[in-house]
């Protein structure tokens, strides 16, 4: 048996596998109501992300490179735990770069940005490197990927370091996708949340498009961590709807 033959043997036993757990796992119940919240998804077999999880941390460890070679991207748990093995394995900076120049790009849903960013926890460590690595998906035309380079930078960057930096690049944002407005929006309660005072000029400036600005107030307005009186305050740089505007 050549190499080749073995390695194609061991991409589909290591698919077969996961297709079994994920056959297994699957809710009918719960894929109705979750494809109801989630657009641009293919396939979905309705698995719950605890369990998705479960299996990602399992065939990174078993067989990183067979399953990620083997994934079937149009069905939305298989490019789940595509994305968050890249979370679950071990490597240098410059490995997980590779991999997640391969792997964002298939990005095709918010659900699937953000349940894998949640797991590169790696980005804490050499965040000059990390920081300039997502400035390129920033620049991207594409909504997703810019998506994820913004949550990214909510889940890992906002710190003493990087706080005026993302202030100053978020409004910047040129894709107009309704996702990357919605995570930007995101991205700026996170950030009035833990420097209010630095935030507060950006919403004072108005330096948003409305509707972004508007959502960023709506989700500052919904944090636990902000006080009646505040919620009341940051309703004075919520842009009025006017008639003919």
């Amino acid at each position: 048996m050549t190499m080749k033959a073995i390695d194609t043997e061991t991409q589909s036993s290591i698919a077969e596998d996961v297709r079994k757990q994920l056959i297994w796992q699957a809710d009918p119940a719960y894929r109705k109501f979750h494809s109801s919240l989630v657009p641009g998804i293919g396939t979905m077999l309705g698995v719950r992300v605890p369990h998705l999880r479960k299996i990602a941390k399992e065939t990174a460890r078993k067989d990183y490179r067979g399953f990620a070679d083997a994934a079937d991207p149009t069905v939305y748990e298989e490019l789940m735990i595509r994305g968050m093995m890249i979370g679950y394995r071990h490597g240098s900076t410059e490995a997980y770069q590779m991999e997640l120049d391969e792997f964002v790009p298939l990005i095709n849903n918010w659900a699937i940005c953000d349940c894998c960013c949640s797991t590169y926890h790696f980005m804490r460590s050499n965040q000059e490197k990390w920081y300039a690595y997502l400035d390129k998906w920033m620049q991207s035309e594409r909504e997703y990927e810019v998506r994820f380079a913004v949550v990214c930078l909510l889940d890992y960057f906002i710190n003493d370091t990087y706080i005026d930096k993302i202030l100053s690049v978020l409004p910047c944002i040129s894709q107009e996708g309704y996702y990357v407005k919605m995570a930007v929006a995101w991205a700026v309660s996170v950030c009035y949340v833990n420097y209010p005072e630095r935030t507060k000029k950006l919403l004072e400036e108005n330096r948003l498009d409305h509707f972004t600005q508007n959502k960023a107030i709506q989700k500052i307005r919904e944090s636990n961590r902000i006080s009646v009186e505040e919620k009341k305050r940051v309703l004075m740089w919520k842009w009025k709807e006017t008639n003919g505007s």
